[in-house]
């Protein structure tokens, strides 16, 4: 199956923490570089056979990658990859950025393009990526 998910990087589940309802796991990159929190349902931990050493592939739709021009701290946000931006596609409302972090991978993240002048994003500058653990899907 294809996928119009611009961010699609594999990894073995380090962790599943059930719930009655939904359940957090973490998600060890293969060849290293951050781990990635995913909260989903307990209903797709079964389906999906999701087990601790289990191969997944992290899902991010780059809308729901919010940059920062700093770390951040006192947020509830579980996913703060650090990164340095390798590429800026900008149009009239929105922009393109492409991150590079850990590992030698890549995020993609669509911000507007207010926000990109504002945080003064360009090739080279130093960035945090934030995506939320519900904002996380995952595949096997």
């Amino acid at each position: 199956m294809a996928l119009s998910i611009r961010n699609q990087i594999d990894g073995k589940v380090a962790s599943v923490v059930p719930g009655e309802v939904m359940a957090v796991v973490t998600v060890r990159l293969d060849g290293g570089g951050p781990d990635f929190t995913a909260a989903v349902t307990a209903e797709a931990v079964r389906e999906l056979g999701i087990i601790p050493g289990g191969g997944v592939t992290v899902l991010i739709k780059a809308t729901e990658v919010s940059l920062a021009t700093a770390p951040a701290q006192g947020i509830s946000i579980r996913n703060r990859i650090p990164g340095t931006v390798t590429a800026v596609t900008s149009g009239e409302a929105m922009a393109s950025v492409r991150v590079a972090f850990g590992g030698g991978r890549e995020l993609t993240a669509v911000i507007t393009r207010e926000a990109l002048d504002e945080l003064g994003v360009a090739e080279g500058a130093q960035v945090v990526a934030l995506v939320k653990a519900t904002d996380v899907s995952l595949a096997t």
